[in-house]
């Protein structure tokens, strides 16, 4: 499978254009943004994250360090860490990878809250 061309395939949408099916194990995601959009500032306590780009650039924040993400490098970002990630090209695209965990639970925001 060529990720870049599955991206390109796809300039329409924005967020997971791909998920890896066949894995128990395994979740590995390809997300794709436009630029100036991305996934906002937030911690994830359950799992270690590689990223590794896929198409265009973006930047990849983990905790006060900026890491820009362009085709072939990769990101480590370790559970408990703050991250976000925001593009600043038009055709960014990335695979997230992690070892799969239960369902998300997504709780609303408490209004005014950053987290």
């Amino acid at each position: 499978m060529n990720l870049e061309k599955l991206a390109s395939g796809v300039a329409e949408r924005e967020g997971t254009v791909w998920t890896l099916e066949s894995s128990e194990d395994l979740n590995a995601n390809l997300i794709r943004f436009a630029s100036g959009s991305g996934v906002g500032e937030h911690v994830n306590e359950d799992v270690d994250v590689i990223l590794l780009g896929v198409a265009g650039l973006g930047l990849v924040t983990v905790g006060e360090e900026e890491h820009r993400l362009s085709v072939g490098d990769l990101v480590f970002i370790p559970k408990s860490e703050r991250r976000s990630v925001r593009s600043s090209s038009d055709e960014f695209a990335y695979l997230s990878v992690h070892r799969r965990r239960g369902l998300v639970q997504i709780s609303r925001r408490a209004e005014g809250s950053n987290e």
